[in-house]
């Protein structure tokens, strides 16, 4: 499945010349409803391990979330590991994979951040610009911003709000009761609201979106050794 590509770039930059592109890039970002319904939604995910990286598309049908395709490249780690800067080191791997999907997915779900990132451009923002794709971000962890504490049910949720400029980064949701939430933000073509319920509604039974999830799973898989 080909993927055109919108505003190339080089890989092999330095770290100064990477953040040069993503401060560039970031005024691309598009915040809009999904221009259709969703019917198949991807997750993407990276594992690492030594010089190697395999990335993992794992496309489901959506809202019954059957795995519907997949597909993974294999490569070296092409980037540092550098905070703020995970595009740089995983999309190399990521695009390649995307082109062996044999379905072309309605909205990508990564396992990163969106606009919750220092320049407002983590790899889902980056992912979705250079695709020209609906993408969204669903990250484990805390990056940048800080938030109430959402309640213990699943479906509760606090806004990402940044400290210094008091913006709206993203959403911090409980998407199983009494376990720590996720945090979802924008990555392109897709409102808040939308990438909330999405993340939601992928989230039948475990914390992690089934998207995600999969491409996790997939990403690790025992033939790779992880």
């Amino acid at each position: 499945m080909h993927f055109e590509v919108h505003h190339s770039h080089r890989w092999d930059v330095s770290p100064k010349e990477a953040v040069v592109i993503q401060r560039a890039l970031a005024a691309e970002v598009r915040i809009e409803p999904l221009p259709q319904r969703v019917e198949t939604i991807a997750g993407v995910d990276v594992s690492i391990r030594g010089d190697l990286a395999q990335a993992a598309i794992v496309v489901l049908r959506f809202p019954e979330l059957d795995v519907i395709d997949r597909a993974v490249w294999r490569a070296e780690v092409p980037f540092p590991y550098i905070p703020g800067l995970l595009s740089f080191r995983e999309m190399p791997v990521i695009l390649p994979a995307l082109e062996r999907l044999s379905v072309r997915p309605d909205v990508l779900m990564t396992d990163s951040q969106g606009l919750a990132h220092p320049r407002r451009f983590g790899l889902a923002c980056h992912l979705g610009v250079m695709l020209d794709r609906p993408t969204l971000g669903v990250a484990k962890t805390l990056f940048v911003g800080t938030y109430a504490e959402p309640a213990p049910a699943k479906g509760s949720q606090s806004a990402l709000i940044d400290k210094k400029s008091g913006d709206l980064l993203g959403t911090v949701l409980r998407t199983r009761a009494n376990v720590k939430p996720v945090y979802v933000s924008i990555g392109h073509r897709i409102t808040l609201d939308e990438a909330v319920a999405l993340a939601l509604a992928c989230s039948p039974r475990f914390k992690i979106p089934e998207p995600t999830r999969q491409a996790h799973l997939l990403s690790r898989d025992a033939n790779f050794g992880f």
